[in-house]
């Protein structure tokens, strides 16, 4: 073989790990893209709670400033939140139905986008509620796509008179979950004894619950949504720092 075929043929054989090289640092750089640009998504605030909480209320207040005609809905309100305090840009406020038999599936369909979660309860009627109010927070803070999502749990209507304070519903939210964890976690029990999926259990299980143990930053704020009392300079100032 001639010389020049020689180096022809090495020059062949260390081209191709170059090539393959470069592909490498290409395909990192789209995979890089794609990953960046899905985390990026997540710039919905979702409204939750049960019926009558008063999303729709504190949905119009933020999004409009000013109080709407609200009643018990079966469809989502959608609009933006432009931010205050000095920062620029905007989030999505998207205010779900609080209906039994809604609430899970829209939660499903946004939850992907969530920046953060809004649970609104109606503080004149916790103590009645307390179960439901409960049962769904339980579902959202074990959710795995939910799992680095912050958490405001807003205790709404403090203008009314019988309403509880944040450090009320703090603690009786605590005991019923605590209560609820373990009715699930026995339901979950095969008939083997074995136990089910242990992702489903909160917290810890060698000590009482507390919202200290779950993943989220769980946060609690008092606020009135009723015009003339309005209330929600908290809840901004939350949306804010998480902007």
């Amino acid at each position: 073989m001639s010389a020049g075929g020689v180096e022809d043929l090495l020059g062949s054989a260390m081209f191709v790990p170059v090539l393959v090289a470069l592909l490498v640092v290409l395909l990192t750089a789209v995979l890089l893209k794609f990953v960046l640009g899905r985390g990026s998504s997540r710039n919905a605030v979702l409204l939750v709670g049960l019926c009558d909480s008063g999303k729709t209320t504190l949905f119009g207040q933020l999004t409009e400033r000013k109080a709407v005609k609200t009643h018990t809905s079966i469809k989502k309100n959608q609009g933006t939140y432009n931010l205050q305090e000095g920062k620029q840009g905007s989030l999505q406020l998207v205010d779900l139905p609080g209906h039994e038999r809604l609430r899970l599936l829209n939660v499903d369909e946004h939850k992907s986008a969530a920046k953060a979660i809004v649970y609104l309860l109606d503080s004149a009627t916790f103590q009645r509620d307390v179960r439901d109010i409960a049962e769904f927070l339980y579902i959202l803070l074990v959710d795995a796509a939910l799992a680095k999502t912050p958490f405001l749990i807003v205790c709404n209507k403090q203008d009314m008179a019988l309403a509880k304070s944040e450090k009320v519903v703090k603690g009786m939210l605590e005991k019923e979950i605590n209560t609820l964890r373990v009715t699930r976690q026995a339901a979950l029990e095969g008939t083997d004894g074995s136990s089910g999926n242990n992702n489903t259990f909160l917290g810890r299980k060698d000590k009482d619950f507390e919202f200290s143990q779950v993943q989220q930053q769980v946060t609690f704020m008092e606020c009135s949504c009723q015009e003339g009392k309005l209330n929600i300079t908290g809840v901004e100032g939350w949306i804010n720092s998480i902007g």
